[in-house]
């Protein structure tokens, strides 16, 4: 494993760890009863996130692009492991980028920073549900990216055993064709 596959798991493995932290929220809003105690920890737990430090969403969005850059650089060796288990990581990130963007940073903005007079409780609380729900899109999509490097890795060690064999047999091969024609000779 190199720096860029390194780069890769690390980002990955981070995001679904922060995920992960909002998962215990977002189970209840999407497969519980929605009652105010629930909406009232979710739009509690996702206004502290959203008012979180500069340098927070900093560190985050620096590891996004840690991510971004190792799949892509990953890619630069154009091979068919990097086609096929690169190319859909990078797919997948991509589409768990877009669905962090285009919903969960909106969606989380409905519901820590309403606009007055526009955004109504009953507003918060879909906002509440779709950030819910692209969160747990974005959780299956890293799963994935972590499946496709696990595979990749798995079909490299399979082919270099595979080669090792056959560079094995080859040598057996030439070794009892060297016997033969010494015995020949004699």
């Amino acid at each position: 494993m190199g720096y860029r596959q390194a780069a890769v798991l690390t980002s990955v493995s981070f995001f679904l760890g922060v995920l992960f932290i909002c998962l215990n929220v977002d189970y209840r809003i999407l497969f519980t009863p929605l009652t105010d105690a629930v909406v009232r920890d979710g739009l509690e737990f996702y206004t502290t996130f959203y008012n979180s430090p500069p340098a927070i969403k900093a560190l985050l969005h620096s590891i996004m692009g840690v991510g971004l850059v190792g799949l892509l650089g990953k890619l630069h060796k154009w091979d068919d492991s990097a086609m096929f288990f690169d190319g859909s990581s990078l797919a997948a990130y991509i589409f768990a980028l877009a669905v962090y963007l285009t919903v969960g940073i909106p969606a989380c903005r409905t519901v820590a920073d309403p606009v007055p007079d526009v955004d109504t409780q009953d507003d918060r609380v879909e906002a509440l549900r779709v950030l819910s729900a692209g969160n747990t899109i974005i959780i299956v999509l890293l799963g994935a990216i972590l499946a496709l490097q696990a595979g990749e890795q798995w079909a490299r060690r399979l082919e270099a055993n595979l080669l090792q064999q056959a560079n094995e047999q080859e040598k057996q091969k030439a070794a009892a064709t060297v016997d033969g024609e010494s015995k020949k000779d004699k």
